[in-house]
């Protein structure tokens, strides 16, 4: 008697027909949301792309066409924007088939012959990804273009590189933003192969096994402005290696940034005092009033931190699913994907206005690094050349030279002289320095250190110059290329505007 009243009870909050009121609002509800905000043009597009072809290929009538093709034109899209989600029907699919026919009448049914929900929900997903990879693109040039400029300002700025968190040898801030830019520049190489994986077509494959109907998949592929075919019909509405492969790049780009953001905010302290940012991106303390807090920053690596959460949900949401048509890799997926790609939209383009705007300290940088024992790897180097010894004798001089300033409470090479040198090489080698003063000096200062390091890849200012006109001369290309995938998806779209008025006119 038990059961049979909690089940009626349930019966009663959840009702007895789909779906149960727990389902809508937890499911359908939430999926419902999302697709009226992302797939409603994509949506209609793939009806007008789907009509058309129909229409060439003869299955439908040019005078079927037309009556479907008005009633397409008779939707009214901006109403199913703001329209809540209606138990009547199960998705907005539905809804807008429903629609459709009743506009249309019966024959408007025939818009989906040879079309399933399957092949046409991946067709919409990848649609609605290939435009927020472009975004994200187009965001990430407009953050290394800034970077460049930026790196431009600062190609004789010296500071401190460190190694395993320890002052190693000195550079410029030119070198290290080049790396951040580099970095930037493999990870837009990476959202174009993303890109290229997310921007094929799976309509023609239907449910799973195409269709017996003379379709064109290639005519489809060319009015949806996709630039191949999923060539097996499982694997298009099955494969979700797309999504997995965009969100891995999205994740390893946020990882990317995270790591210089979190080098920023270390810099940002008043201990480094590297660069004071400008007031727009500091926060002021409610109590303390000589804080001037680093939000941005901080934000800016939890946010990034958000974006690999979200992407390591999508990836987690498809381990161990079945390879086939399955709700995980679906809509409950999609969204985390979107939400982590417009946060990394947002980050790019809050990082690059903080980077542009700080103030470098430049003289603190070069302080530092001239008292330092950071530019003793240039005076063995030095003394390879001049007393024509082993790197290791070398080595072991200055070693020994640095040893002996430290026990005495020494934090930087001032008190490390030529005579202090020659007594060590004595000690190792059995023979005085010939080196002459005035070189040996030279060879301890920063600004030497950096300027003979003019391999490719060092930071000396010609060769760093060099390197980032390089960077902003491929700026362009990568730029024509994201131009010409939007314009591309805006002249299909055009198209399938101008198919959809001749049937609405004739």
């Amino acid at each position: 008697m038990f059961f049979q009243d909690y089940k009626n009870h349930i019966n009663e909050v959840e009702g007895i027909h789909f779906p149960s009121n727990s389902y809508r609002q937890m499911v359908l509800q939430p999926a419902y949301d999302e697709a009226k905000r992302h797939f409603l043009t994509s949506m209609v597009q793939i009806h007008i792309a789907h009509l058309k072809m129909l229409e060439e290929q003869g299955i439908v009538s040019t005078e079927d066409a037309k009556k479907i093709g008005k009633a397409i034109k008779k939707l009214d899209i901006e109403y199913y924007k703001t329209k809540d989600y209606n138990p009547q029907f199960e998705d907005l699919f539905f809804r807008i088939e429903n629609k459709l026919i009743e506009l249309g009448g019966d024959v408007a049914g025939n818009l989906h012959i040879a079309r399933s929900r399957n092949d046409m929900g991946i067709a919409i997903y990848r649609m609605t990804l290939r435009k927020k990879l472009l975004s994200l693109m187009q965001e990430l040039l407009d953050l290394r273009s800034s970077m460049i400029a930026f790196a431009e300002e600062h190609v004789d700025t010296i500071m401190i590189g460190y190694t395993h968190t320890q002052q190693a040898q000195p550079t410029t801030f030119a070198h290290y933003l080049k790396a951040v830019i580099n970095q930037l520049t493999r990870d837009f190489g990476r959202l174009q192969a993303a890109y290229s994986t997310v921007n094929k077509s799976s309509m023609g494959a239907a449910a799973l096994t195409t269709t017996g109907f003379n379709i064109s998949r290639e005519r489809m592929q060319e009015l949806l402005a996709f630039d191949g075919i999923i060539e097996n019909a499982w694997d298009a509405v099955a494969g979700a290696d797309y999504i997995a492969e965009a969100a891995s790049v999205v994740q390893l780009a946020a990882l990317n940034l995270g790591r210089t953001s979190q080098d920023f905010l270390l810099w940002a302290t008043q201990e480094f005092n590297a660069f004071r940012l400008a007031s727009p991106y500091v926060q002021i303390s409610s109590i303390m009033p000589q804080k001037r807090n680093p939000v941005s920053i901080e934000h800016t690596r939890s946010l990034l931190s958000a974006v690999v959460g979200d992407t390591d949900t999508v990836l987690k949401m498809i381990h161990n699913t079945p390879f086939g048509d399955i709700v995980d890799t679906e809509d409950d997926m999609q969204p985390y994907l979107w939400r982590a790609i417009d946060r990394l939209i947002g980050v790019y383009k809050l990082f690059g206005s903080l980077v542009i705007t700080m103030n470098v300290n430049k003289e603190n940088l070069l302080k530092r690094a001239q008292n330092s024992f950071a530019n003793v790897t240039e005076l063995a180097d030095t003394l390879v050349r001049s007393e024509k010894i082993s790197f290791r004798q070398s080595h072991s001089i200055v070693s020994r030279c640095v040893r002996t300033l430290m026990e005495a409470g020494e934090e930087s090479l001032a008190n490390l002289t030529w005579e202090m040198a020659n007594d060590k090489s004595i000690e190792v080698t059995g023979k005085p320095l010939h080196i002459a003063k005035n070189d040996f000096y030279n060879a301890l200062k920063p600004e030497y250190f950096v300027h003979v390091r003019k391999l490719l890849g060092g930071p000396a200012p010609d060769t760093m110059r060099h390197s980032l006109k390089i960077a902003e001369n491929d700026a362009a290309t990568m730029a024509e290329w994201v131009r010409d995938k939007v314009d591309a998806i805006l002249q299909a779209e055009q198209k399938l505007d101008g198919m959809l008025q001749g049937w609405d006119t004739n």
